[in-house]
């Protein structure tokens, strides 16, 4: 196994850090130091603020100094892919910003940050490309190969709003699939728990579960092909591969959904265009904006791949 040494470090709290527990606040900054290590350190007291012990659901105050003391962590060796960013230029797919908040519209393809063997995504991207930002954040994720509204908190305070909008369910999420088969017209709704597990690849997967988390997504036809269904998909909760997951269980499957897809499905579409990117996008979002109150309605327009997928349809 091969470790590494963090050195000690003094770390200042500024106007976009407070407020935050402590032991969060440091999940956070130390991704790669376990949960179960960051509250033994908390608990012995080698983490101080202002030189005195705390306990883990101490908020911080502006102006607090926290010491972190050397830490020895296991450094898993990742499959670094080196990223042109001439070649790569996500400032071309923003949606939206002002001082608070970021949207793009989120290629296929593209992790939302980095991890799972991969050191690259949008949020490392924006910070390279914006070193005066004092704070970039995710306000939600989407998966990798699935394209469209991705929103970036700019502040904290933008953060946290956008989280309680989260959590009071205040935020309207639209997706749009082509699921295999002919959808049938009574099958409006979905609400089935879903269980995450997790494999010896790291890879993970979302299965029904009366043992999971409470899962609910909605449904409505906007086009039927001869052997597909165009769907509006609106998910109420947000639970990971929730939409994907949701329609493999009642056998209309995504097209070229490598995890819950079905391969042999795949293959008997034609396509004319060589086409294998997931075809789940998710099209507009509609929530409050975090400083001013008011209502944003914001959609992002199907790549090309999927707009000329569907004009070759029948």
């Amino acid at each position: 196994m091969t470790y590494k040494i963090l050195s000690t470090s003094i770390i200042y709290i500024n106007e976009d850090m407070i407020n935050q527990r402590i032991d969060n606040f440091l999940k956070k900054k130390f991704k790669n130091i376990p949960k179960s290590m960051i509250y033994r350190i908390i608990r012995t007291g080698k983490i101080r603020i202002n030189k005195k012990r705390i306990k883990p659901n101490y908020k911080l105050k502006i102006g607090d100094q926290i010491k972190v003391p050397p830490i020895k962590i296991f450094a898993e060796k990742k499959k670094y892919c080196h990223i042109n960013y001439d070649q790569i230029n996500l400032s071309n797919n923003i949606l939206y910003e002002d001082n608070y908040l970021l949207i793009i519209n989120k290629p296929s393809g593209i992790a939302v940050h980095g991890g799972s063997g991969i050191n690259f995504g949008v949020i490392e991207y924006f910070r390279k490309v914006r070193p005066l930002e004092k704070f970039l954040e995710l306000v939600h994720r989407i998966d990798r190969d699935t394209s469209g509204i991705l929103i970036l908190a700019k502040k904290r305070t933008s953060l946290i709003s956008m989280h309680q909008q989260i959590r009071e369910k205040k935020i309207q999420k639209e997706y749009v699939a082509l699921v295999h088969g002919l959808w049938p017209c009574n099958l409006k709704k979905i609400s089935k728990p879903l269980l995450k597990i997790y494999f010896k690849n790291k890879q993970k997967k979302m299965f029904i579960n009366n043992n999971g988390k409470v899962s609910e997504t909605y449904f409505k036809i906007k086009k039927q092909y001869s052997s597909t269904t165009f769907m509006s998909i609106f998910p109420r909760t947000g639970r990971t591969h929730q939409i994907r997951a949701h329609t493999s269980y009642v056998g209309h499957p995504i097209l070229f959904d490598k995890n819950y897809g079905n391969l042999d499905l795949d293959r008997l579409i034609k396509n004319k265009i060589n086409c294998n990117r997931l075809l789940l996008h998710a099209i507009s979002i509609h929530f409050i904006h975090p400083n001013d109150g008011k209502i944003l309605h914001i959609e992002a327009p199907l790549d090309m791949n999927i707009r000329n997928f569907l004009q070759n349809l029948v």
